[in-house]
């Protein structure tokens, strides 16, 4: 038994995201996407603590529901502080067993200063350590937060550590997992020692709905917030579906204003200011990665086109199917065009992860026809060209070199 996970989400309260956003679109993209299990997102933000409890119905176990989806009560926060004399600002997910522990948690935030009416993902004076310390004691659980991301990821370039223990203190102990982040994928992740006792997750951030399951995590087991600490703490991760990380928008270093992306390569021949107007880039991910890498762990991509390793649990990359459809048709993927043959498809072969991973070309090629099948397994098998992102930029994916070059050669995939 598994379950699909999708746990960093936001709702409409939240800076930057779509107002579109409710629980009945949550929950119907959800469906669309193959998501078994959901993230409240933002239960802090005061408006909409009021909708989940009046919308979701408690099922037992943690869990709650909508439209027959599973949520747990899931929340981002923003630590913002100052520590060994320099700004930081962390970010961490906090999940809560139940709404008695939600309410106790935002009436202490709200006690030191937070203001929870002014954004979903709200920002505290509260260490990372503190605030820790505080969920832990009302039985919450904290994952840090897409964790090499420069400015507010415990690892970031910005105002990051080098160390989890720099940022947690004692309550170390009490973080079994880590999020990814767009930017980096669990191979990246594999070479830094201090991360093998923890599990290493993936989820969407999303802004919007269609984003939502853009990364997600498939755990060992049945949905239920005891059920998902025990998962989290002894590291029974089936596997995770990635963004390809040279899409994040803070995979490579650079100044967006100057157009000027650097690998680390480059940054260690040109140094880490900017060649045009000589102000420091935003060092990257695969920048902050490499220079904590502590170990050689790399992973083989096998026919199924995951990846393996020995000691690590497996993954995937993947193409938003949105993305796949409207590269496939020449079209945006926005337009009416590309979302009705995203519903088709989906409809026709049971959700969007079923399509990307565990659909065999025939069934591909008999509902969505040769060139999307196609460009679904080459996406599948890494055979796809990654601009990569640099300084809040998104890095632009390729499916084929030109829009009317068809790959040729499917052998070798499970039909």
């Amino acid at each position: 038994m598994t379950y699909v996970a999708d746990l960093h989400v936001h709702s409409r309260f939240a800076y930057a995201c779509s107002k579109n956003i409710s629980l009945k679109g949550m929950a119907e993209w959800a469906k669309l996407k193959g998501i078994d299990l959901l993230a409240s997102g933002d239960f802090t933000h005061p408006a909409w603590n009021r909708e989940l409890k009046q919308k979701l119905n408690e099922v037992g176990s943690g869990l709650y529901q909508f439209g027959d989806v599973n949520f747990v009560l899931g929340t981002e926060i923003s630590c913002v502080y100052s520590q060994g004399g320099l700004g930081r600002r962390v970010h961490v997910l906090v999940f809560a067993p139940d709404f008695k522990a939600v309410d106790l948690l935002c009436r202490s935030l709200a006690a030191a200063g937070a203001k929870l009416g002014g954004d979903g993902r709200p920002s505290v004076s509260l260490s990372a350590r503190d605030l820790t310390a505080l969920a832990i004691g009302l039985d919450c659980m904290v994952i840090p937060a897409h964790v090499w991301t420069p400015w507010y990821g415990m690892y970031g370039s910005k105002s990051g550590f080098d160390r989890l223990e720099d940022c947690f203190h004692d309550m170390s102990r009490h973080i079994h997992a880590i999020e990814t982040g767009l930017s980096s994928d669990p191979e990246m992740n594999w070479s830094f020692s201090e991360l093998d006792g923890k599990s290493i997750v993936s989820f969407s951030d999303a802004h919007s709905l269609p984003n939502l399951g853009r990364e997600v995590t498939v755990f060992a087991g049945e949905p239920g917030y005891d059920a998902l600490r025990d998962a989290l703490a002894l590291q029974q991760v089936e596997y995770t579906v990635e963004f390809y990380a040279e899409e994040g928008k803070y995979h490579y270093s650079g100044h967006r204003k100057c157009g000027v992306r650097h690998s680390p390569e480059d940054t260690a021949r040109q140094g880490s200011r900017c060649p045009e107007c000589g102000r420091p880039l935003t060092l990257g991910v695969l920048h902050r990665v490499k220079g904590l890498s502590d170990a050689d762990v790399t992973g083989a991509l096998d026919t199924s086109g995951m990846v393996r390793s020995s000691q690590r649990p497996p993954f995937i990359r993947t193409v938003s199917l949105l993305d796949i459809i409207a590269q496939s048709l020449g079209r945006g993927r926005a337009t009416k065009g590309v979302q009705r043959e995203y519903r088709r498809i989906t409809g026709e072969l049971g959700s969007e992860l079923q399509t990307l991973i565990h659909s065999g070309v025939h069934d591909l090629e008999s509902v969505a026809g040769e060139r999307i099948a196609e460009a679904v397994m080459l996406a599948r098998s890494g055979r796809v060209t990654v601009e990569p992102g640099f300084d809040g930029e998104y890095g632009r994916v390729q499916i084929w070199d030109r829009p009317e070059q068809l790959p040729l050669e499917l052998d070798g995939y499970t039909r």
